[in-house]
């Protein structure tokens, strides 16, 4: 395989020490459902890593049941909104910073200064609701 652009071929890491390129993702639903099919098989232990663009602050909130999600900023300022029991936690991040989003918990961005992040993110199961 030659090299390519993660934020353009998304990688799908699986059981078996597999890491499977997922060629031109993206967020519909026909593609998530496509993605679902994929890693299925893994169950809650696959994850979907990618590089995306943070243009602009989310428009809604998303929840990951199968598990934990790494958020690592690449570039730009950008907090990572949680929604907990207690109210709201703010992560602030920097280029070069990482942060754990727990499984199971709402959260969002509010994006100060566009740039690129990295996600690796449990996808099976996740939720998203619109942005009060």
């Amino acid at each position: 395989m030659s090299a390519f652009d993660l934020s353009q071929t998304f990688i799908h890491l699986g059981l078996g020490v597999r890491a499977t390129p997922i060629p031109e993702f993206v967020w519909t639903p026909e593609c998530l459902e496509a993605y679902g099919a994929i890693s299925e098989p893994d169950g809650d232990e696959g994850r979907l890593v990618c590089i995306t663009p943070q243009d602009e602050t989310w428009d809604t909130w998303e929840r990951h049941p199968a598990g934990e999600e790494v958020v690592y900023l690449i570039s730009g300022r950008v907090d990572i909104i949680q929604d907990l029991d207690d109210g709201e936690h703010v992560v602030a991040l920097r280029p070069g910073e990482a942060m754990v989003n727990p499984a199971n918990v709402w959260h969002t961005a509010r994006v100060h200064e566009p740039g690129q992040a990295l996600f690796i993110t449990p996808g099976r199961g996740t939720e998203h609701r619109p942005v009060a």
